[in-house]
């Protein structure tokens, strides 16, 4: 299961090193002329990488190291979410994950005839849901635009048709509806910057 980068190595910067924070790492980076750095998801590989050269690194990359310097880091602590659907419509599943400890925190599906953007707001949906009972604000990270934005609206904008197949899943989507209708979470809802921070940890891992 993906985590987020969490070891940060720095060939050229005000002083050389690994770094296991984004604070420590910039504070070196920031503002320091043909700066070397590169995110690493393990001490190991970050020390072996300090090892050598950062041309050897370059282009291999977890993350786009410019994209991390304007957003800076994910929220921690956070949840995070994704769906994965094969074909379109074709059965879909969703998940949650923590983000800091990568731990899965929910699963459902498959469901048939689906779409990756319904999977997405489901998983949005449910875990708000899920942190509201835990009476907890935790923010909860999604990669998918549409999906956010229909939460913002509460209600599930999909151009998906009804069949027999995908009942249950419009059941479903009613329900979500009717959640947010009801409930005003006190959870933001932000993107997941892949290209800073590498792929989002509630991803199937199915590209």
């Amino acid at each position: 299961m993906n985590k987020p980068v969490k070891f940060y190595t720095v060939w050229q910067g005000r002083q050389p090193g690994v770094y296991t924070t984004w604070a420590d790492c910039e504070a070196q980076v920031r503002g320091f002329p043909n700066a070397q750095f590169m995110a690493f998801r393990t001490r190991a590989e970050a020390e072996q990488a300090l090892l050598g050269e950062y041309a050897d690194y370059k282009g291999k990359s977890l993350i786009n190291q410019q994209r991390l310097l304007e957003v800076g880091p994910p929220v921690l602590p956070s949840w995070s979410v994704d769906a994965a659907c094969s074909g379109s419509p074709g059965p879909v599943e969703y998940r949650g994950v923590d983000v800091d400890s990568g731990r899965q925190v929910f699963h459902q599906g498959p469901f048939p005839n689906g779409t990756n953007n319904v999977g997405e707001f489901l998983a949005i949906v449910h875990a708000l849901a899920l942190l509201a009972r835990k009476g907890s604000e935790l923010p909860v990270y999604s990669d998918s635009e549409s999906a956010i934005e229909w939460v913002k609206v509460r209600e599930c904008r999909t151009t998906l048709a009804r069949d027999e197949g995908n009942a249950e899943l419009f059941a479903l989507i009613a329900r979500a509806e009717r959640w947010l209708r009801d409930h005003r979470s006190p959870n933001r809802l932000l993107k997941w910057e892949t290209e800073a921070w590498g792929e989002n940890p509630a991803d199937f891992g199915r590209k």
